[in-house]
């Protein structure tokens, strides 16, 4: 019973959310992954805070009430239109001193099977602590403190856990059975049922008192290193109070008359994000009378997305550590030489598909203020409650980000994505990613808030549903609703489909006669959440594929 009012509380949030409100004066706007997440972010704007407030108070919220992803022990970006100007937060996870190329690698240098995803070798320094604590040091106007309130209440008093909280893994406690200490802490969350952290209740109390320097050098600190020590894990006390999180410059692109402003490394996402919009603008006369999601565009968008694909897997990492060509990958007459390649009318062939120059779980929430500030934030654990650790004494779940690294050149990693040596596992580097929190920024006002989880499904998600804005001019709601597929390069030739919306059958015969692969995938593409101003409207959109809540409200 208690679920179905869930369920039914979240409709109706939703039905009102997508509701159009007239003028963003004197209105706030959260498209939130969850109804407590969305709850806290209404709460701080009501209180006076602007939208960094909300999203630090949200991102407390969810590391309680979105375990499987929402965290602590993990880490993310942030992109904010902050006082009409653009920034970037950098506050993905490092690898430890202690890590190092072959640490996957058995006598044979072959992959050791799911050592980088489970367990406490799979876990990077967190960043979510000091990432949020820079947030609100340069931008926050209310007390810190308070911001993690609604966070102790929901881990002291509890939350009633989703009928999807194992969508992804629903099998995980079979997984990692006798490998790590996550039955003990997780095996009574309960669909319908409420569900306490008091240990996780006390850590947040510690860093409402002591901001980060309890996670990083206090007493918290000390646990993540005992809990290293107990399963073999690479983190140190060093590792930790060695941290930093950092302000980067955003890639900042024209787009028919907008500025996208996305992600820079470590993230692909914002450099993916610009060339796939880029070559698509370029292909537009092929693209001329081509209906949304037919074989055609499927076929069109796979040719974009191959291309993609293979510059990130040679030339994207961490610029702190390998050089990244992002100029030469976003220049004009590079963006033209790439589209020039693609044949409209048949598949390339994989091999034949190079980098062009010479040489899965994660949350996204979106808020917008009434000063017309947005934060677009992506976090994670990586793959749905990270590497199955529980820091025991302090109840936070361990990320398993070191997979996001390159363990062996040419082999895939848990998303199928395949890299170089730019993005090999080295003593302090930031391992490469796909996140891309975005805005869409017109005449110095934001225009749209945007972003998803999915792993390397995260920029095609989002490219196709600024397509389906702003080329098909669906409605915000029917533009983050419509069917994704996914191409990456490898598998070849395959298309990936969703459970939630696939293509249409005579598109996907189409698609298998021209010479594709067609692959459902067990979980949906992405969970798109979304705030859009036109003009004197502004609306917010959770996808329906999982428990999102959006909403436009006065304040």
């Amino acid at each position: 019973m208690l679920a179905l009012r869930h369920l039914i509380i979240t409709v109706l949030w939703l039905s009102f959310a997508v509701q159009a409100a007239q003028g963003n004066d004197g209105r706030g706007a959260v498209a939130s992954p969850d109804r407590y997440g969305a709850d806290t972010a209404e709460l701080i704007l009501r209180q006076g805070g602007n939208a960094v407030d909300a999203a630090v108070a949200t991102a407390f919220t969810l590391a309680v009430t979105y375990p499987e992803a929402g965290n602590i022990g993990g880490g993310g970006f942030m992109t904010l239109w902050f006082d009409g100007k653009p920034y970037f937060l950098d506050y993905r996870e490092t690898a430890p001193a202690k890590a190092h190329p072959d640490m996957y690698l058995d006598a044979d240098k072959q992959l050791i099977p799911n050592l980088s995803l489970i367990g406490h070798l799979a876990s990077g320094v967190p960043g979510t602590v000091m990432g949020l604590w820079q947030a609100h040091k340069r931008f926050g106007s209310l007390p810190w403190a308070e911001l993690l309130k609604p966070a102790i209440g929901y881990a002291k008093n509890g939350f009633i856990v989703a009928e999807n909280q194992y969508q992804y893994r629903a099998d995980l406690l079979q997984q990692l059975e006798g490998k790590t200490n996550f039955a003990r802490y997780f095996a009574r969350m309960q669909a319908g049922q409420n569900f306490t952290q008091p240990e996780l209740a006390a850590t947040l109390t510690r860093i409402a008192k002591e901001g980060p320097t309890d996670f990083y050098q206090g007493e918290t600190a000390r646990l993540i290193a005992a809990q290293m020590q107990r399963g073999g894990g690479l983190i140190t006390l060093d590792d930790l109070a060695g941290y930093k999180a950092g302000w980067r410059e955003p890639i900042i692109t024209p787009w028919r008359g907008k500025q996208l402003v996305t992600t820079a490394p470590p993230s692909s996402g914002g450099i993916a994000l610009s060339q796939l919009l880029g070559l698509k603008q370029r292909l537009a006369a092929h693209f001329d009378g081509v209906a949304l999601n037919s074989a055609q565009y499927v076929h069109l968008i796979a040719e974009i997305e191959k291309r993609v694909f293979a510059d990130r897997a040679d030339y994207l990492g961490d610029p702190d550590f390998t050089s990244v060509p992002q100029q030469q990958l976003l220049d004009a007459a590079y963006l033209d030489k790439r589209a020039s390649e693609i044949n409209p009318k048949q598949l390339s062939a994989t091999a034949a598909v190079k980098p062009g120059l010479e040489g899965y779980h994660t949350t996204h929430f979106s808020i917008l203020d009434k000063q017309g500030n947005a934060v677009s934030n992506t976090y994670t654990l990586n793959l749905d409650f990270g590497s199955g650790v529980v820091v025991e004494g302090a109840g936070f779940l361990l990320n398993n980000e070191m997979d996001d690294f390159s363990a062996k050149t040419g082999v895939p990693n848990a998303f199928g994505v395949v890299g170089s040596d730019a993005n090999a596992i080295a003593p302090g580097k930031r391992m490469l990613s796909s996140m891309t929190p975005s805005l869409l920024v017109n005449d110095e006002q934001v225009e749209l808030v945007i972003g998803t989880p999915g792993g390397s499904t995260i920029f095609t998600s989002i490219f196709q549903v600024i397509t389906n804005l702003y080329d098909y001019q669906l409605s915000l709601q029917d533009a983050v609703a419509a069917p994704r597929f996914h191409h990456q390069l490898l598998p070849e030739h395959q298309i990936t489909m969703e459970p939630y919306a696939p293509l249409l059958p005579e598109v996907q015969q189409a698609l298998q006669q021209q010479g594709y692969n067609l692959y459902t995938q067990s979980w949906s593409l992405g969970d798109i959440q979304a705030i859009r101003v036109t003009g004197t409207e502004v609306e917010a959109v959770a996808d329906p594929r999982s428990r999102g809540v959006a909403r436009v409200f006065s304040y």
